[in-house]
């Protein structure tokens, strides 16, 4: 019963709910002893002769009347038990779903995308079932069992009573038993599930590389192997499910037969009269829905404590980016210092950056290159602090980026990343992403800064045309200048472009560079780009090898060192000149 003192932050915030469930459950066992009473009272004056017409009419409105009270009563109480079990999943689903869009990069890097959706509806479901059906069998299991019991005992016979629960011990200790395998396999189970989970959403983001290389059937395969083994762990759950019945089945079974041989003897010696002993044995049949639903309420507590182990594990992971307590809650603006002696990934033995020291004034715009692994992308998290820990420090406008508010602080920054992501909305609702205020005319105008206004024309529905899930229905280069044109539309002191024209010709690139040299005076840009054009008329560019800058200056300054920069500037400008045919 653990996982009912880790929830008892929850019962004491729904307290009145539960008290007043609680209550009317115990009324409604109260009201249960009625029947059994009354029948065994009009049997006995069947058998003695005394029964008359009014008797049986009054006692006939009694039963209607506990019957009808205890169908209202119980209405009620499912409101507020299970009413409340639903809230308590509520608020597990919000503080989950604030956790994960709290947590860094580095947490999504080891965790798996399924395995979160997994916590998030069949371990959620679990505990809710705990907190609704696992309370009711709880409360009605002890209060029905023990009404019945002390009616048995002190209205009938207590010397049969105790004759019958002698069985119960047993039943305590073999129900308790299989409840602590049933955590352990449940908990199995889950993990299980939450593979398949992962999997499937892997394989349905990936079906696209499935198909090209022609591995449907391999996946198929693997699927069926996973889907399999959490067929057989639930079989292994549901094999020790199913002992609670049959035990508890022989459990009373033997209470009835010690009941009716008992029972018997005790009527010949007049110790019980026929009445009673029938009274006797329906209350005994009360008694079985209470072993049975003492059963159940293991069933239910032991999946719900593995469950909630798995949520509570999962919310105990640390959020590694976070405000400290005088953070500055204005917006950034300034000049931007990179002075970074050392950054080193997470988990990983060798730095990634090394002697990273910088300087970009407001208004200026600088252009990071270098191959791919080089730290370019590395260089440009660490700006919008997804990843901290590097020695050193990134100041902005003279403040440690620590020293502003990270709501504040990505407010600042319009930050298109390589991996261009679109909901499953329409065009225009993907570009008003940032400002959901946005008016069709500032949406149109960002869209025209992103040379992406004409294509969006052409579409079916033009800017209400629905994208489909991460823009599968669109080109890389729309989705990368659609992604633009979100960035654009908050108007950001400094926008971020971490190789973001890689998708789109020259003739484009040069329009959207254009653009944004006649719109963004005074605003600061960052842009990394394996295409050098990209960058060549940045005030500042940076060559990275190996985590470290090798060249820097502007386009003419690299030109003259004659080195890496020069070297690929002149290859892809062959390149192009290829491309068009020599001329």
């Amino acid at each position: 019963m653990k996982v009912f003192l880790e929830l008892g932050w929850f019962f004491k915030q729904e307290k009145k709910a539960y008290i007043s469930g609680v209550f009317l459950l115990l009324i409604v066992a109260l009201l249960q002893l009625v029947p059994p009473k009354v029948i065994g009272i009009i049997a006995d004056h069947i058998n003695e002769g005394t029964i008359t017409k009014a008797m049986l009419v009054e006692w006939v409105i009694v039963l209607v009347g506990v019957g009808i009270a205890m169908y209202v009563l119980r209405y009620y109480w499912r409101i507020m038990i299970f009413g409340s079990s639903v809230k308590l999943s509520k608020i597990l689903r919000n503080r989950l779903y604030q956790h994960f869009t709290n947590m860094s990069p580095a947490f999504y890097q080891k965790s798996r995308v399924g395995d979160l959706m997994a916590h998030a509806t069949n371990d959620l479901s679990a505990i809710q079932q705990t907190a609704g059906a696992g309370v009711l069998t709880l409360v009605d299991s002890l209060s029905t069992g023990g009404f019945v019991i002390i009616a048995m005992a002190f209205t009938i016979s207590w010397k049969l009573t105790l004759i019958c629960l002698i069985p119960m011990p047993f039943m305590a200790m073999l129900t308790s038993w299989f409840g602590t395998m049933l955590h352990k396999s449940f908990y199995k189970a889950q993990e299980a599930f939450s593979s398949l989970n992962d999997k499937t959403q892997e394989s349905i983001s990936g079906i696209k590389v499935i198909k090209t290389f022609g591995q449907e059937q391999e996946d198929i395969e693997d699927f069926r192997k996973q889907s399999e083994d959490v067929v057989q762990k639930n079989i292994v759950v549901a094999k020790i499910d199913s002992l609670y019945d049959p035990t508890i089945s022989i459990i009373t079974g033997i209470s009835f037969f010690l009941s009716i041989a008992f029972g018997a003897k005790y009527v010949l010696n007049d110790e019980l009269s026929i009445g009673e002993l029938i009274s006797f044995t329906t209350y005994l049949g009360l008694l079985i829905w209470p072993m049975l639903a003492f059963g159940w309420l293991f069933n239910i507590v032991e999946r719900g404590r593995a469950s909630y182990d798995r949520v509570a594990t999962l919310l105990r992971e640390k959020v590694e980016i976070t405000d400290h307590d005088k953070a500055l809650d204005t917006l950034p603006y300034g000049d931007i210092q990179y002075q970074i002696a050392e950054f080193t990934y997470p988990g990983d033995s060798q730095p990634l950056l090394n002697d990273i020291f910088l300087s970009l004034n407001a208004g200026e715009t600088l252009g990071i290159v270098g191959k791919t692994g080089s730290g370019k992308t590395t260089l440009l998290k660490l700006l919008i602090r997804e990843f901290e820990g590097y020695q050193g420090e990134i100041l902005f406008g003279g403040q440690k980026l620590q020293d502003y508010k990270l709501e504040k602080l990505r407010e600042a920054i319009g930050y298109v990343p390589q991996d261009h992501f679109l909901f499953s909305a329409t065009v225009a609702e993907n570009i008003a992403f940032t400002d959901p205020t946005a008016t069709s005319e500032e949406i149109e105008h960002a869209a025209k800064l992103a040379n992406i206004h004409d294509d969006i024309l052409q579409f079916t529905d033009g800017y209400q045309t629905i994208v489909g899930e991460r823009g599968v229905s669109l080109s890389g280069g729309q989705k990368q200048r659609i992604s633009i044109a979100r960035a654009l539309l908050m108007n950001p002191e400094v926008l971020v472009l971490d190789d973001s024209l890689s998708a789109v010709d020259a003739k484009t690139e040069e329009a959207i560079l254009s653009s944004l040299r006649q719109n963004r005076k005074g605003k600061t840009t960052i842009i990394t780009s394996h295409r050098l054009s990209a960058i060549q008329h940045a005030n500042l560019i940076i060559v990275l090898e190996n985590g470290q800058v090798i060249e820097r200056g502007t386009h003419e300054d690299l030109m003259e060192l004659d080195e890496w920069y020069k070297e690929m500037y002149v290859h892809q400008q062959l390149e192009e000149l290829v491309e068009h045919g020599g001329h």
